[in-house]
Formats: structure tokens, sequence, C-alpha cells
């Protein structure tokens, strides 16, 4: 393949190199994938304000997200399976942030354990977590983030039962992968991937198996797993979390400004609008569409971040001119690092820095802090 030059690149590349039931576990929604399509179509929809004329020099995309100074306001999101893109997936793509200057944020989901991540890492890295109905599970899930150092949980509100996925169903999705015929052409084809694969012993979900009760191997997790998201989580879960972790707290998966003022009064330092890539309602709003409203339901009250859809620096200079101080890429770094390991995910950090400094200066700006609705056209209401 030629030059990189955008994320749409890497996004070719990462499809001939991932198995499909990994790529497209990654890369598709639930059930019709309308809301899938509409977080990135939806940025499409928002023109930027072009200004000429103007001194750009002495530029600077330089931020800060939750008290923590950051190269971009730019984290990677947690997304599960990470270590099914590339040997060691979480391992790597934290790297990449770390020397990036922004922060990783690793899935409860995740097949590098928060052990593994924190010993091949030097800086405190972000832990997401998923509330099941073993809460002594999730306390010591809690108190294991706390012992490797991390940084800021993130509790994701919006996974209470799991959305269909299709793809994931007709693909026989496991990790490792079953030994089934399916499986088995689809790894056939992806010769590089499975020698990658030999390099690692890291093959399930580190983070779970040999650390509950009746789950030592990946036989029994998957029963597991679908018997303990947790329909019952409530408001009033989030304050014994909050206090048995007793640092940063972003809390994930808002997408109404009733439910985000509900989120302000938790005492949670950040939100983050965000309907899980399209992956739980499809035929939920898109992403972007809802970042302006909930923005003006909180105000300065919080610190409000974005996810979903963001496939360029255009993309992130788009929130933040809406409202957003931070956002999120979860699938544009997964591209990266099934195409090209952890040197993939530093380049498609470089591809999104480079491009929102180039968009903030052609739209006349020299500094994030500056940017709002006056820099766009038409802007939503």
């Amino acid at each position: 393949m030629g030059a990189i030059c955008d994320i749409q690149d890497m996004q070719k590349l990462a499809r001939k190199r991932v198995p499909r039931m990994f790529y497209e576990y990654a890369d598709s929604g639930s059930w019709t994938q309308s809301t899938y399509r509409a977080n990135q179509a939806d940025f499409a929809d928002i023109l930027l304000r072009q200004r000429v004329a103007v001194d750009i020099t002495d530029r600077s995309v330089a931020a800060e997200m939750i008290g923590q100074p950051v190269a971009m306001p730019v984290a990677l999101a947690p997304v599960g399976l990470t270590g099914m893109q590339h040997a060691d997936g979480e391992i790597k793509a934290a790297r990449a942030a770390e020397n990036f200057g922004v922060p990783f944020t690793l899935s409860t989901m995740s097949i590098c354990s928060i052990e593994d991540v924190a010993a091949n890492t030097s800086k405190p890295f972000w832990f997401q977590l998923y509330v099941m109905k073993d809460r002594d599970f999730i306390g010591r899930l809690i108190d294991r983030a706390k012992d490797a150092g991390c940084s800021a949980l993130m509790l994701t509100l919006d996974l209470q039962i799991l959305g269909q996925r299709h793809n994931d169903i007709r693909n026989g999705l496991s990790a490792p992968p079953k030994p089934t015929l399916n499986a088995a052409l689809q790894l056939i084809s992806r010769p590089r991937w499975c020698l990658n694969m030999l390099t690692t012993r890291r093959h399930g979900f580190g983070n779970i198996v040999g650390h509950v009760k009746g789950v030592a191997d990946l036989s029994s997790l998957s029963s597991w797993t679908a018997e303990q998201f947790d329909p019952k989580l409530s408001w009033q879960d989030i304050d014994w979390i909050k206090q048995r972790w007793g640092g940063k707290l972003i809390l994930k998966g808002i997408l109404d400004p009733e439910d985000a003022r509900m989120a302000v009064k938790t005492g949670a330092d950040a939100i983050i609008v965000s309907n899980h890539g399209g992956r739980q309602l499809d035929g939920a709003r898109s992403s972007i569409s809802a970042l302006p409203e909930i923005v003006d339901a909180v105000g300065s009250d919080i610190e409000v971040h974005f996810d979903g859809g963001i496939r360029s620096g255009q993309d992130v200079l788009k929130a933040i001119c809406l409202g957003a101080s931070a956002t999120y890429i979860g699938r544009a770094f997964v591209y990266g690092l099934g195409a090209r390991g952890e040197a993939g995910v530093d380049q498609v950090l470089d591809i999104i820095y480079r491009e929102l400094d180039t968009t903030m200066a052609l739209c006349g700006e020299r500094r994030l802090q500056n940017l709002g609705h006056h820099n766009l056209l038409h802007p939503p209401s």
C-alpha cells in the first residue's frame, strides 16, 4: 500500500490485516447500524468558517483533561478486545499514547490486564469500568486500578444490557477464536496476524479470567459475562463507586440533557457525550447532534467531553467549537493498531494532531480556547 495520508487509509490497511471477526467487532454497530453511520456522517453537515489575513503564528493545540496537561484534547477511548487487533494491543496503544502525551483508557474487557499495562508503561493511564452484578469483583477491580496507579476511573453507564451486534453473531466472535470452520477460514486469510499473535501469551480477557470465582478459563467466561451486566445499575450506585475509587471520575454514555444534569449531581469530574459508537441503541441520535444541548444543560458545572465518529482533526475541532473541552478516538486508533501496531497508533495521533493544527490555522485561530460557534457556518442551535 502507498503512503498513509489520513485515517481512512489506515482503516483500509487494517481491514486487510485483521481477521474479519475482530475488524468488524470494532468497525460496526448494532442492528441496522444507522446510529453508527450517523456518528460520522453528521460531522460532514457542520461547515467551517474560513478566515484569511489573520496572524496564525505561534499556534498551540495543547489543552487539559480533568486537570491533566495533554498535547491535544484527544484521549484514546476504551475499546474491548484491543489485544485481538494486534498482539498485546492494549500495551502497544498505551505506549503510543504515553509517548504522544495524551491519555489512554483501558477497557474492563481488555485482553491485556490492568497489571500488564502498568508493568509496560511509565505514566498513569485511565481505567474504564463496567458494572457487573458481582459487586465484590467490581470492588476488587477498582482496587486493582488504584494499585496500578490509574489516574482516572471512567464509568460506562450505557451497557446495562448488550445491544445486539449482528456482525459479531455472524462472525462467531470470541477471544481467542473458537475452533470452527468459519474462524479457521478467517485466520488462514490473515497469516501475518496469526504469526504476530504467536508472540504473546495474552489471548483472553486479562481483567476477568482468574479474578472471578468460577471463571478460571475462557470456556466459563462467556456464560459468566452473559449473566453479569447489571440492568439494575442506577445513579445511586455511583456514590459507592466514587467513594471506593476516591479519585477522578468520568461518566461515559450521556446522550440526553436530563441525564447530563443528573450526572452533575453525582460530583463526577467530567461526562462524555457518547452513544457507545452506535453499538447499543440503534436509532439513537448521533453524539455530535446531542452535544450542543448537553453543553447548554450543564454550562460550566462539569467538563463535557465528546466521543463518537471522530476520524480527523477537523472532527476534533468541530466538537470543540460546539462546546466540548476534550474528545476521544476509538475506531481511529484501532485502525492504526491493526494496521501497524504501536507505530500505527502513533501515526494516527500524528495525523489528527496535524489536521487539527492546520484546520485551526485556516479558521484564523491560534488557540483552542478561542474556538466557538463563531468558527462554524450555521452552527446547530
